[in-house]
C-alpha cells in the first residue's frame, strides 16, 4: 500500500514539474533588468536603456508611477524621470511584479480557489508586507522587495490548483474540515505542499534569495537564512493578518495558534501593533489593484 502511495505522489511530482518546466520564462527585457540590477555600479542610465528597448514595459513602468498606489503630485511621462524618482530597486521590482502577474494570472485554477479573491489575497499580503517594513523603519529603497515578497508568496498554489483541480478542492475541504492550516492538508491528500512548488517556481525564474525564501518558507519563517529572515517573517506575518481578517482568500482560513505566536514572536510585534495598520492597509490594497490590471492588460 505505502509503495502505491508512494508512487502516486511521484506521478504527481513530475506533473508539476512538467508543468512548472513549461511556464514561460521571464522576458529578456526582464531578465536583463534583474542582471542590470545586480551589478554594483549601476546607474539609472543603464536601466533606462534596458527598460526602454521594451515599449510595453516601458507602458507598464509609467502606468504604474502615475496610478494612486505611488500618488505621485505631477504626471511623470519620462521613463529616466521615474527611475530617478522611484530608485532602481523599485521600478527593478515593478518589472518583475508585472511580468510574474501577467505570465501567472490567467490560469485555471480549482473551483475553490478562485483567481480573483488569490490575487487580492496577495496584494493584501505584499501591502501589509511593505506597510510593516515603513514601521520597522525598512529604507524607502527597500519596501518594494517587502512588497514583491508578500504579492508573490503564494504563487506555488498555482500549479496544484491548476494540475489537480478535483484532489485540490479535496484539499481546501479537509482545512476547512479540520480548522487547520492549508499547507498540511495539501501534504496529507497530495505529498507536498505549496511552499515547495513555490521554491520550484523560484529556481526556475531564479528569483533572489528573499523572494525565494518568502515562496519556500512562509509558513517556517525559521527555515529562512539570517538575510533572509526579517523579510520572510514580516510575509508570514502579514499573511496572517490577510488570513484573519479576510481580505481576499487564498483558502487558508484557519492560522495555527502557536504558529501565530513564534512568528509575532520573532518579528518582535504585536497583534496590536498589527491591527493598527488596518485602515493603512484597506486603503493600500484598493490602490495596488492597479499591478493586476497592467500586469493583465487591463
Amino acid at each position: 500500500m505505502m509503495d502505491k502511495e508512494f508512487s502516486i505522489v511521484e506521478q504527481r511530482f513530475k506533473l508539476i514539474r512538467n508543468y512548472i518546466d513549461r511556464m514561460p520564462s521571464l522576458s529578456t527585457t526582464v531578465t536583463k533588468v534583474l542582471d542590470v540590477c545586480n551589478r554594483p555600479n549601476t546607474s539609472a542610465n543603464d536601466l533606462n536603456r534596458v527598460i526602454s528597448l521594451d515599449p510595453v514595459l516601458t507602458g507598464q513602468v509609467l502606468k504604474l508611477i502615475n496610478s494612486a498606489y505611488y500618488s505621485l503630485p505631477n504626471q511623470i511621462t519620462s521613463l529616466a524621470r521615474a527611475i530617478i524618482m522611484l530608485g532602481l530597486n523599485t521600478v527593478k521590482n515593478l518589472a518583475l511584479s508585472t511580468a510574474i502577474i501577467g505570465s501567472m494570472g490567467k490560469e485555471k485554477m480549482s473551483r475553490g480557489l478562485p483567481m480573483d479573491t488569490f490575487w487580492t489575497h496577495s496584494l493584501c499580503v505584499g501591502v501589509t508586507s511593505k506597510a510593516m517594513a515603513a514601521k520597522n523603519g525598512i529604507p524607502v529603497s527597500l519596501r518594494e522587495e517587502y512588497f514583491v515578497a508578500g504579492l508573490l508568496h503564494d504563487l506555488g498554489k498555482i500549479p496544484l490548483a491548476s494540475c489537480f483541480p478535483t484532489d485540490y478542492d479535496q484539499v481546501l475541504e479537509l482545512a476547512e474540515l479540520q480548522q487547520g492550516a492549508l499547507h498540511r492538508a495539501e501534504t496529507m491528500i497530495l505529498g507536498f505542499d505549496h511552499s515547495m512548488t513555490g521554491k520550484m517556481i523560484a529556481e526556475k525564474w531564479q528569483l533572489s534569495g528573499p523572494l525565494m525564501s518568502s515562496l519556500s518558507n512562509h509558513h517556517e519563517p525559521n527555515g529562512a537564512t539570517v538575510e533572509d529572515s526579517n523579510i520572510v517573517t514580516t510575509v508570514a506575518l502579514a499573511n496572517i493578518y490577510a488570513n484573519i481578517f479576510e481580505i481576499g482568500s487564498a483558502g487558508d482560513s484557519f492560522p495555527d495558534g502557536p504558529v501565530v505566536f513564534d512568528i509575532l514572536e520573532q518579528s518582535g510585534t504585536t497583534w496590536g501593533d498589527v491591527t493598527k495598520l488596518h485602515e493603512t492597509v484597506h486603503g493600500e490594497v484598493e490602490k495596488a489593484q492597479v499591478f493586476l490590471k497592467v500586469s493583465k492588460g487591463g
